[in-house]
């Protein structure tokens, strides 16, 4: 009889000592698998074993927290249910093969505070409801074919601090909203459709390291500054001059 309840008590031990992560969350991340082709990944999932062996995936107090799948021939469209990973602070996607458009749903992430999405293939504009990303501290979506504007409601992001929408298709103006971005320390809009002018504001941007516009349709050329000493960026006005200044 203590045979079998020492048996019993072993298996809840193990059974205890796996992750068990929410319904909900498990089959964001199977939607997740399906819609990207998963079988096809470099490092792929084994759906029957459990979620905290999957390649990529970190799981802390039974909740996802950190998805990176970069390099990872990712193929195919981000599902809406990515917005189901509710528990999310990093998740990475970049150098794949995503197609599509970026799901709305990623505005419910709330507690994101890395997205990169570059070098892919994605399509469409930049979801308003990234204002609800109010922790992102990093967003990259450079190297897609992103149309549209920058949207205003990026003012909402307040604690970011790498803004990289570097080679898409985005027009429009640079939104003034943009200033409200304090603690950016890169801009990088290099290589897009954007028109008219720089709000001069952010050449006194007190982190503001890396700032990047060329190869756009701006009423005149900006100098870009990387990894430039800061105070005041020097004036932004002054011609196509590349610093590098370590």
């Amino acid at each position: 009889m203590k045979a079998i309840k020492l048996s019993l008590l072993c298996l809840l031990i193990t059974a205890l000592s796996f992750a068990n992560v929410t319904t909900n969350e498990k089959a964001a991340l199977v939607a997740l698998y399906n819609s990207t082709n998963g079988s096809q990944w470099t490092h792929t999932w084994d759906l029957s074993a459990p979620v905290e062996n999957w390649y990529g995936v970190t799981i802390k107090n039974n909740k996802v927290v950190e998805i990176s799948l970069e390099f990872n021939n990712l193929q195919g469209i981000l599902p809406q249910e990515i917005g189901d990973l509710v528990n999310l602070k990093y998740l990475n996607f970049g150098v794949n093969k995503l197609s599509g458009s970026i799901p709305s749903s990623i505005g419910n992430l709330s507690k994101l505070e890395t997205l990169n999405l570059s070098m892919n293939i994605l399509e469409g504009s930049i979801p308003s409801s990234i204002s609800n990303l109010s922790r992102l501290e990093i967003l990259e979506l450079g190297s897609n074919k992103l149309t549209g504007t920058i949207p205003t409601e990026i003012s909402a992001l307040s604690s970011l601090v790498k803004l990289s929408l570097i080679d898409n298709k985005i027009s429009g103006e640079i939104p003034a909203e943009i200033m409200a971005l304090t603690q950016l320390e890169e801009i990088v809009l290099a290589n897009n459709q954007l028109t008219g002018d720089v709000p001069f504001e952010l050449s006194y941007f007190p982190k503001l390291k890396t700032f990047m516009v060329s190869d756009n349709k701006l009423n005149q050329e900006y100098i870009s500054v990387i990894n430039g000493n800061n105070p005041n960026m020097m004036d932004l006005n002054s011609g196509s001059v590349i610093t590098d200044n370590d």
